[in-house]
């Protein structure tokens, strides 16, 4: 008896059963996979290439490889770039090698999770690569750009698969009830309403749905329902749920990349969506308030310095009482931000003051900017003909140069004509035609002296 249990293979989940055989039953990505598009002419020419596979999790990545094998009677080795080294990826290599030789049969080698391979783990598939002794698939959820050796890359094309629509995730779902590799011959019975409720629960992924599908119709058979998934099953399945949110991978950072560039361009609501999109899949709300405080810096700046301080507030709300007070703190600074007259000003005049930095030789300080707390430096000239701005008329000593003196005076700052700043700009315009009339009056007084 215990040999029979433990010599049985252990029983796949269904997300496994309803991997795809054939290409018509392959749900989604029609940007790829429809009539005429390029991966599937490339299928059905028997061109297979070296390719990236980049996509969000649950949308057919390792099912469209494992297809491809099928189709084109390739022999299918995968490696997990989680698990395997450099050792492993030269025995997978060996074994294509021999298949090669003794069948003449290509291999596709399949690395999952791709972006987790180090370089020196990359370079080790490039010769295989190049003399087509492996047809390489890597499968990645992080943007290849950043995380796959450039020459890897250029050896491989990259598609972009995409989260499944609610009506392809009930395709998925409708497909697995009724084949007979899935629950076909359980007679589970789940109305269209509680289909679409999976779907949207499963926010794109597909193998999510699937799995949620089985729990549901586990559940229901076990509950003496005859296999009926009723609303009440799936808020028993769905308890607790969250959407798919990735907390450091490009899923993040699109998101806050949505929140960000809504706050800048004045669209209150699509922020607050983005806002609400990220604390929904579990976001930490302290992100969230260190990134408006840099969109108040950024973005708005002296236009309206009240944003700085609504978005400190909000973050010192958020540390004080945690959430959900913390969060509508967030938000509501946010909204004001969103709404708040927008400068960059500051910004793009701090890049341009950095760059000046690093590409400038490190002047001294010139000597009338020096203080002078001692009899020493008093008789190096520190501080002489220092102007104290106080003692001048309007408070403003017209004409005095604080740059080094082998630099030009720069002009990084300009104010937009908007909010606060827009008093800012004419305040400063008024002092440089100062420095310009007491640019004019030192011209003539140095002419006198001459005649």
């Amino acid at each position: 008896m215990s040999k029979d249990l433990f010599s049985r293979p252990p029983p796949q989940p269904l997300a496994a059963k309803m991997r795809p055989l054939q290409l018509d039953d392959y749900i989604g990505q029609a940007h790829l996979m429809g009539p005429g598009k390029p991966l599937r002419e490339a299928i059905e020419r028997d061109q297979l290439h070296s390719m990236v596979l980049w996509g969000p999790p649950g949308v057919g990545k390792t099912s469209l490889a494992k297809m491809l094998a099928q189709l084109t009677d390739a022999r299918f080795e995968t490696l997990s770039a989680v698990l395997a080294g450099v050792k492993d990826i030269r025995a997978a290599v060996a074994v294509a090698e021999q298949e090669r030789a003794a069948r003449g049969r290509e291999t596709i080698l399949f690395v999952d999770e791709v972006h987790r391979f180090n370089k020196a783990q990359q370079d080790a598939f490039l010769p295989y690569v190049e003399d087509g002794t492996v047809i390489f698939i890597g499968a990645t959820t992080e943007n290849p750009s950043f995380e796959l050796n450039n020459a890897l890359l250029s050896r491989c094309r990259v598609y972009v698969l995409r989260s499944l629509d609610t009506a392809q995730t009930v395709a998925v779902l409708k497909r697995a009830l009724h084949s007979e590799r899935g629950l076909g011959q359980r007679d589970v019975v789940i109305d269209e309403a509680e289909l679409q409720l999976l779907a949207r629960a499963a926010d794109g992924d597909a193998r999510r749905a699937l799995n949620l599908l089985e729990i549901a119709a586990d559940l229901a058979a076990g509950q003496g329902a005859g296999a009926t998934v009723t609303r009440a099953t799936l808020a028993e399945v769905l308890g607790g749920d969250v959407r798919r949110f990735d907390k450091g991978g490009d899923l993040f950072y699109e998101q806050i990349s949505a929140l960000h560039k809504a706050v800048r361009g004045s669209a209150p609501d699509a922020a607050l969506y983005w806002l609400a999109r990220m604390l929904d899949g579990g976001c930490d709300p302290l992100y969230i308030a260190r990134r408006v405080v840099r969109m108040a810096s950024e973005d708005i700046g002296n236009a309206d310095p009240r944003a700085l301080h609504m978005a400190l507030d909000a973050w010192d709300t958020q540390e004080r009482l945690g959430s959900p007070e913390g969060q509508l703190a967030i938000a509501q600074a946010i909204v004001y931000l969103a709404a708040a007259p927008k400068s960059n000003a500051v910004y793009n005049a701090f890049n341009s003051a950095m760059a000046d930095v690093r590409q400038l030789p490190s002047y001294d300080v010139p000597l009338h900017l020096r203080n002078a707390p001692t009899s020493l430096m008093k008789d190096l000239a520190y501080g002489q003909a220092y102007r104290y701005a106080h003692d001048e008329e309007e408070g403003y000593a017209a004409g005095e140069r604080y740059f080094p003196d082998e630099m030009q005076v720069r002009r990084y700052y300009e104010p937009v004509a908007r909010g606060l700043e827009a008093r800012i700009k004419e305040k400063l315009e008024h002092l440089r035609e100062l420095d310009r009339q007491h640019s004019g009056q030192a011209g003539q007084m140095s002419t006198k002296k001459t005649n």
